[in-house]
């Protein structure tokens, strides 16, 4: 994080169902416990799951009469004027910046116009990833029958413009995080052609994977209250923890480690 403005993180992937929200608000609420200051962008906000997750935290908290770290909030709806649409987030953008340590971006499982000028912000972008040939295909054309890389598909196509776009408008650069969520424990063979596309993909697309979030039922029960299991059992949030939770703690604090290790390896940052 440079000393005259906020990190920009960027959670995206154009396919839904990859855990992006949940991704952004745990990483939300890691940063905000961690004692910075944090603005959030969802530009998703006509599906708005970010915008609800913190609207449920909201609502839990003065239901509990307790005090839960709560980041500064934007959603932001698309209105089909793109010059205006756009300015209005770099103005969003630039408030922020004012305040915030960092502003996290949650964007659309789609192509849209605001999802790539949000994009075009980001000093780090992080795409959760479901380990299925499905959410590949978001990356790259695989061949059936050899298994081998045919091409780029158009989410990296895309990722490479606002690549472009960025070292134009300032000369920064997008370093780019890849987390496999959902990894199945079986060794089975997709997973080990899973293992090794992803693994030849981030050398020729230059990002760093790193193994994300398990299929947990915890994930789903915490939106409706807006916590995260960075909250449990902390300023007054009181829930019996299980060995489930447990573990999905301990998965969480692995990930969010090693995002910070890639976007330092990526970097080059001390």
């Amino acid at each position: 994080m440079s000393q005259n403005t906020a990190h920009v993180i960027v959670v995206g992937n154009e396919k839904g169902g990859s855990g992006k929200s949940t991704v952004s608000m745990h990483l939300i609420v890691s940063l905000l416990r961690g004692g910075l200051r944090v603005g959030t962008i969802d530009l998703d906000a006509r599906q708005a799951t970010l915008t609800r997750y913190i609207e449920n935290r909201k609502t839990y908290a003065e239901k509990h009469g307790i005090t839960l770290p709560m980041p500064e909030h934007y959603p932001l709806l698309p209105s089909g004027d793109q010059p205006r649409d756009e300015e209005i987030l770099r103005g969003i953008i630039r408030d922020l910046q004012t305040r915030c340590d960092t502003i996290v971006i949650d964007t659309p499982g789609s192509d849209t116009y605001l999802s790539r000028a949000g994009h075009s912000f980001a000093d780090t972008l992080i795409t959760p990833l479901n380990d299925s040939f499905i959410d590949l295909d978001v990356l790259a054309r695989v061949d059936p029958d050899t298994m081998q890389i045919k091409g780029y598909s158009h989410y990296a196509a895309m990722v490479f413009e606002v690549k472009k776009r960025r070292a134009v408008r300032d000369g920064g650069q997008i370093a780019w995080v890849v987390l496999r969520n959902r990894l199945s424990h079986l060794a089975a063979r997709n997973k080990q052609d899973m293992e090794r596309l992803v693994a030849e993909l981030s050398d020729r697309l230059r990002f760093v994977h790193i193994q994300g979030l398990g299929e947990r039922v915890i994930f789903r029960e915490l939106f409706l209250t807006g916590l995260t299991l960075l909250d449990l059992n902390k300023d007054g949030v009181e829930l019996e923890m299980n060995m489930s939770h447990v573990a999905a703690k301990q998965e969480l604090r692995a990930l969010l480690d090693a995002i910070g290790k890639a976007h330092a390896k990526l970097t080059g940052a001390a």
